[in-house]
C-alpha cells in the first residue's frame, strides 16, 4: 500500500518532456529548412558576385559574348561549307574518271593496267561474273575489292590490305561491252579535304581568340572613353553642396547625348541655384517684415504697461491691436504662399462662374474708398477653387484701391481665339514704370511710392495672385495702358 504522506508524481513532467521533444524536432526542421534555403540560394549569390557591376565591364562582356557566339557560328558554317565544297570537287572528279573508263570499256579500248590520276586511290573494272577485267597498278593481281558501308551512307571500300588508312569517295559506273556488262569502280582519296579542313580549323582556333581579345580591348577602351564625360558629370554633381550651387558640370565638346545631358544638368543646377536664392531672399524678407511689426508691438506694449494715463494706454493698445492684425495677415499670406509652393500639379476642378464670383466679391467690399465699375460677360465658367480665385480677385482689388485716383474698373470677357477667360482689373492711379513690370510680382517687393505701411502692403498680394493664376493653368501680367494700371488675368475656360 502506498504511503499516504508521499505526494504522487506530477503528471506535468511527462507533458514537459513531450513538449521538449516537440521543440527539438521543430528546431531541427527549421535548421534543415535554413540549410536547404542556403544551398539553393548559394548559386544565385555566386552568380551575383561574378556578374560585373560597372557599365564598362558589362558592355565589354556583352560585346565579347556576342562576338564569340558569332565567331563560333561563322567558324562552324565556314568549316561546313569548306568541307562540302572540297568533297563535291573530289566526287565530281572521281565520277568523271569513272565515266571515262566506262567509255573506254564500251569502245573495247580498255587495257589491263589503268593509270591513276592525282588523288585517285584505285580503279577496278569487274565483269558480271566478278572477275577483274582491268585495274590500276596498286591493286593489280588482287581480287575485286568488297564494298563496305560508310556512316554517311556512301559507298566505300576497305583499303587496309593496300596499306591505306584514310577516307575516300567511290564512283561506280556500269558500261555495256561486247563481252557483257562491266562495273567500273573508281576511288578517290579525301586526304586533301581532311588536311584543308584541319588547317582551316587550326587557323580559326588561333585567330578567333585573338580577334575576341581585340574586340574586348577595343570595347573596354572605347567604352571607357565614352563614359569618361559621364564620370566627370557625376564627379561634378557630387561636388555640388548646399553652399556650392554655383558649380557646373563640364560639357563635352561633342554635340551628342552626353553633351545634352551635361547641358540639362547645368540647367537644373541653375534652377536649383535660383530657387535657393529665392528661398534665402524670401526668408530674409519674411524675417524683416516680421521683425518690424514685432518690434513696434513690443514697444507699444511696454509703454502701455509703464504709462500711468489710461487714455494713452488705450491708444497704445489699439495700435498694438492694429499691428497684431497686420502680423496675422502677413502670417496668413506666408501660409498661403507655402501651400501654393507645395501644391502638386493637380488643379482644383470645381466649376466656378467668374461673373458671379466677381459680382459677389465686389458687393462684399462695400467700404472700399473708390467705386468699382463692373463690365462682366455672362456664362464664363472655369475649373478651379472658388476660395483661391476669390483671393486672387481680392488681392488685385486691394492693390487697385490702394493706388487708384478716382475709381477701379473690373472687366470680364472671353478671348475666343485662345479659348480663355480674361479678367482685367484697372485703376486710374500712377502708371507703373516698364522696368518694374516684372519686379512688382516678386515677393516682398514694394515700389518707392508704396513703401509706407499706411498705403502699401507687405509686397505679397501680387505674387500670391500670380501663383494662384498659374496654379489654375493661367497667368497674371501687367499690360500697358493709356492712363493708369491694368492687371490682366487669363484662365482656361472649363470644357462644357
Amino acid at each position: 500500500m502506498a504511503d499516504p504522506t508521499t505526494p504522487p508524481a506530477p503528471a506535468a513532467d511527462g507533458l514537459t518532456i513531450r513538449r521538449s521533444r516537440t521543440a527539438r524536432l521543430r528546431a531541427g526542421r527549421l535548421r534543415a529548412a535554413v540549410r536547404r534555403h542556403s544551398a539553393a540560394a548559394r548559386p544565385a549569390v555566386l552568380a551575383a558576385r561574378l556578374t560585373p557591376r560597372s557599365v564598362r565591364a558589362r558592355t565589354t562582356l556583352a560585346a565579347c559574348t556576342t562576338v564569340g557566339a558569332a565567331l563560333l557560328v561563322a567558324s562552324a558554317a565556314l568549316l561546313g561549307l569548306l568541307h562540302a565544297n572540297l568533297e563535291h570537287t573530289v566526287e565530281s572528279g572521281t565520277r568523271e574518271q569513272a565515266r571515262a573508263v566506262a567509255r573506254l570499256a564500251a569502245d573495247e579500248q580498255l587495257t589491263p593496267l589503268l593509270p591513276l590520276d592525282h588523288g585517285t586511290d584505285f580503279i577496278q573494272v569487274v565483269d558480271a561474273r566478278g572477275r577483274v577485267v582491268a585495274t590500276s597498278q596498286n591493286v593489280a593481281g588482287r581480287p575485286a575489292l568488297a564494298p563496305v558501308g560508310a556512316p554517311d551512307g556512301r559507298t566505300t571500300f576497305d583499303l587496309r590490305p593496300l596499306g591505306e588508312e584514310h577516307r575516300q569517295r567511290v564512283a561506280t559506273v556500269t558500261a555495256t561491252t561486247p563481252n557483257g556488262p562491266v562495273t567500273v569502280h573508281v576511288g578517290s582519296s579525301l586526304r586533301t579535304v581532311d588536311a584543308a579542313q584541319d588547317v582551316a580549323a587550326a587557323a580559326l582556333l588561333a585567330l578567333c581568340p585573338l580577334l575576341l581579345l581585340t574586340v574586348g580591348v577595343l570595347t573596354w577602351r572605347t567604352t571607357g572613353r565614352a563614359l569618361a564625360p559621364v564620370e566627370a558629370i557625376r564627379a561634378g554633381v557630387a561636388a555640388v553642396g548646399d553652399r556650392q550651387l554655383d558649380l557646373r558640370v563640364p560639357v563635352p565638346a561633342a554635340d551628342d547625348e552626353i553633351a545634352r545631358l551635361a547641358g540639362t544638368m547645368n540647367a537644373m543646377l541653375a534652377r536649383l541655384e535660383a530657387a535657393g536664392a529665392r528661398q534665402r531672399r524670401f526668408i530674409a524678407d519674411a524675417s524683416h517684415e516680421l521683425r518690424s511689426p514685432l518690434a513696434v508691438l513690443r514697444t507699444q506694449l511696454e509703454v502701455a504697461l509703464a504709462h500711468p494715463d489710461p487714455a494713452v494706454r488705450t491708444a497704445l493698445l489699439e495700435g498694438a491691436l492694429e499691428d497684431t492684425d497686420r502680423l496675422q495677415a502677413l502670417a496668413t499670406d506666408l501660409l498661403l504662399l507655402a501651400r501654393l509652393d507645395s501644391a502638386g500639379p493637380d488643379r482644383p476642378d470645381d466649376s466656378v462662374d467668374l461673373a458671379d464670383l466677381v459680382d459677389s466679391t465686389v458687393r462684399a467690399r462695400a467700404g472700399d474708398p473708390h467705386p468699382v465699375r463692373l463690365d462682366l460677360a455672362e456664362g464664363i465658367t472655369v475649373a478651379g477653387s472658388p476660395l483661391w480665385l476669390g483671393r486672387l480677385l481680392t488681392n488685385l482689388l486691394d492693390n487697385a484701391q490702394r493706388h487708384a485716383g478716382r475709381g477701379v474698373t473690373v472687366r470680364l470677357y472671353r478671348d475666343p481665339g485662345a479659348g480663355r477667360a480674361v479678367l482685367d482689373v484697372a485703376n486710374d492711379g500712377p502708371a507703373v514704370a516698364p522696368e518694374d513690370g516684372e519686379r512688382i510680382f516678386e515677393r516682398f517687393t514694394r515700389l518707392d511710392d508704396a513703401r509706407s505701411r499706411d498705403h502699401g502692403g507687405a509686397g505679397l498680394g501680387l505674387p500670391i495672385a500670380r501663383d494662384i493664376a498659374r496654379h489654375h493653368g493661367g497667368g497674371l501680367a501687367l499690360v500697358p495702358a493709356a492712363d493708369g494700371t491694368v492687371f490682366r488675368t487669363h484662365l482656361p475656360i472649363a470644357a462644357s
